[in-house]
């Protein structure tokens, strides 16, 4: 099983809608317009929060973005098929991590005692 992150549009950017939290802890991004912009804002995101897991990054059209429902962020697991086997709530309110672990778990066991084929 293999986990990413998919960095999307900035949720709370500073031209757009920048939250006081953000400019606390100094995240202060105006939304990104090119993809060396996005992709600048996705390694700064990755390198402030230690991620351990590659991070991808959205397209310009915002693809995965719109595909997913994404904004503002959401936990997703998709099997070997391309098929959403859970989704989460919007987040990070929405987030519980004791359901996606179960999600997990319950996937592993499924694949485990599937035929093969």
């Amino acid at each position: 099983m293999t986990f990413y992150v998919v960095y999307i549009r900035e949720a709370h950017p500073s031209d757009e809608w920048q939250v006081p939290v953000n400019e606390t802890a100094g995240v202060v991004f105006e939304q990104p317009t090119t993809e060396d912009e996005r992709t600048a804002a996705a390694s700064s995101c990755a390198i402030g929060l230690s991620l351990s897991i590659p991070t991808l990054i959205d397209e310009m059209s915002n693809a995965v973005d719109q595909a997913y429902a994404a904004l503002p962020d959401r936990l997703y697991l998709v099997d070997a098929a391309g098929r959403v086997a859970y989704r989460s709530e919007p987040g990070p309110f929405g987030f519980k991590s004791d359901e996606f672990e179960a999600a997990i778990g319950a996937h592993l066991e499924a694949t485990a005692a599937a035929p093969s084929t």
